[in-house]
């Protein structure tokens, strides 16, 4: 798949910002919401996985679900690539993404942030094309979990999981980083949302609640359009 002339002068982003491989990590055990994985919640009138999926198609030319479980995701239609070194958190999930990728560059994304959007990846896929890892730093702190990390890093991440440093920021530390500041950002986050994730079911009660605005917007907008 190629990108489109269109879609580069919607968002103005460099052809080069695409990338072969996107990644969406679907582990853990989702415990406070009795089993249920958080990326198959719904936000809105989709699933968390399938809101991915609309937007990392758009961006990457192949996209795969890190996960153990078959039987939850089989049903997508798309790679699903179990972990390479269970019981290791999301660092082993990166790991087994960019093992499993085998392309210089892949973006990795957790299963459970419903707002991303492609302007946004594809300005991270350009800002990591000469790093190892490229990643957003808000007020909260750094977004490794929303990031471009390069084949480099297999080495690394395989040298830290081995001698049990899990801490995606222990990598950070070690490899070459470009990170998209505040300023930087501001265009691509303008309510808020971009890195919103669900970790409970107060996250989830909110997600839904700005994806319901979000819907009613466009049509507040489309009747004000109407007035004479």
């Amino acid at each position: 798949m190629q990108p489109t002339n269109n879609a580069v002068r919607r968002d103005a982003t460099p052809v080069e910002a695409w990338v072969h491989t996107a990644a969406i990590l679907a582990g853990g055990r989702s415990r406070r919401f009795g089993g249920r994985p958080k990326p198959l919640l719904s936000v809105g009138d989709r699933r968390i996985i399938d809101r991915q999926l609309a937007v990392l198609r758009t961006v990457a030319q192949r996209v795969a679900v890190v996960t153990d479980d078959r039987a939850r995701y089989g049903a997508l239609g798309i790679p699903l690539w179990e972990d390479l070194l269970p019981g290791r958190g999301p660092l082993g999930g990166i790991y087994t993404a960019l093992v499993n990728a085998a392309t210089p560059q892949t973006l990795i994304v957790a299963g459970d942030m419903p707002f991303l959007t492609a302007p946004f990846l594809r300005h991270l896929a350009h800002a990591g094309r000469d790093v190892d890892v490229a990643l957003a730093r808000t007020a909260d702190g750094p977004q490794p979990l929303c990031a471009s990390y390069g084949r480099t890093c297999v080495d690394p991440i395989r040298r830290n999981l081995e001698r049990g440093a899990l801490k995606v920021a222990d990598l950070l530390a070690e490899v070459r980083v470009r990170e998209i500041g505040p300023d930087e950002l501001a265009g691509y986050d303008r309510d808020g949302t971009l890195f919103f994730n669900v970790n409970t079911p107060a996250d989830h009660a909110q997600g839904l609640a700005l994806a319901a605005r979000r819907r009613r917007r466009p049509r507040r907008q489309h009747r004000l359009r109407q007035l004479p």
